[in-house]
């Protein structure tokens, strides 16, 4: 049995043990409104569709969210990280099954991400409102920077090689790592993951069965501890899901038939809308900061 068999089916255990998860989470809220509105699963289906494509979830997702106000602050990455796992395991399903890497280093890009993820996960879900609107305001920032760089393409122009080796397989662990913890702040670990893998000297394409194997494994693992300690809006979860998995499909689809789809307006309207949500946040958390200064004045003695 070889390492790509393994890991499809170790896959497909971690998809068994989230929907277990979730379906435990969906049996506790019995007697309250948990199926998604059409609105809660058409913003599942936009994202996941350019998310495939390579634009990223989590970022216009996040932006919808607080413009919208369908979700808390504090609740944000968890809704994130929940909803969108299904349709990335079938993001992941896909390339893996059809894009070629060498599979000690997939499984061991998988591995760090993987790790990284429940570490950051776990700090995450514990946080005030507060540090969530910082950590998110900053990640969003970083977002867009990524995002201007696939514009004006100053991404690494990366290499030819299907596989790490000695000091570059450490780097290319200890960076997935880095960014699977940084999952857990709501920043999407495509663009970033794209970027290392290139600027490890490997072929970009190389990238999307890490990537999205990456987050397809760490995704039940952090989801998990999300729903457990309930850090999620669960209709919004749910929508993206449902909408989301169909989206994933169609996008495929029009991958295989278009030789080249520009994307550049799309992403575009990201950078101003990500960039905007950011500030909103952070303005929101220096707000909250104001309010509780006011509210627990400083007693002095004398």
């Amino acid at each position: 049995m070889t390492i790509k068999t393994l890991l499809l089916l170790a896959l497909v255990g971690f998809t068994v043990f989230f929907v277990v998860t979730l379906a435990a989470a969906i049996q506790k809220k019995r007697g309250e409104a948990t199926t998604p509105n059409l609105l809660q699963a058409a913003i599942g289906f936009v994202t996941n569709f350019f998310d495939t494509l390579g634009i990223g979830s989590f970022a216009p997702t996040t932006a919808i969210f607080k413009l919208k106000k369908l979700v808390p602050d504090e609740l944000i990455p968890g809704t994130l990280n929940v909803g969108h796992t299904l349709p990335t395991i079938t993001q992941a399903f896909i390339f893996i099954t059809t894009v070629e890497v060498e599979p000690i280093t997939l499984l061991l890009l998988i591995l760090a991400a993987v790790l990284g993820t429940w570490l950051g996960a776990g700090v995450v879900s514990k946080w005030p409102r507060r540090n969530i609107q910082i950590g998110m305001g900053v990640a969003l920032l970083v977002a867009a920077a990524l995002t201007l760089q696939a514009i004006f393409d100053k991404k690494a122009a990366g290499g030819t090689a299907l596989e790490l080796t000695g000091v570059k397989l450490a780097l290319g662990f200890a960076g997935n790592f880095a960014l699977g913890a940084l999952m857990s702040l709501g920043i999407g670990l495509y663009g970033p993951c794209l970027i290392l893998i290139s600027l490890l000297g490997m072929n970009p394409l190389a990238a999307f069965p890490i990537m999205m194997g990456s987050c397809a494994f760490l995704m039940p693992v952090g989801s998990a501890r999300f729903v457990r300690e309930g850090g999620f809006h669960l209709r919004s979860a749910l929508g993206l899901a449902l909408g989301g998995i169909p989206a994933v499909v169609l996008a495929v689809y029009v991958l295989r038939k278009l030789e080249k789809l520009n994307l550049t307006y799309v992403r575009w309207l990201v950078v101003v809308v990500v960039v905007y949500t950011a500030v909103m946040m952070l303005r929101s958390a220096l707000t909250e900061k104001k309010a509780n200064s006011v509210s627990s004045p400083t007693v002095r003695e004398g």
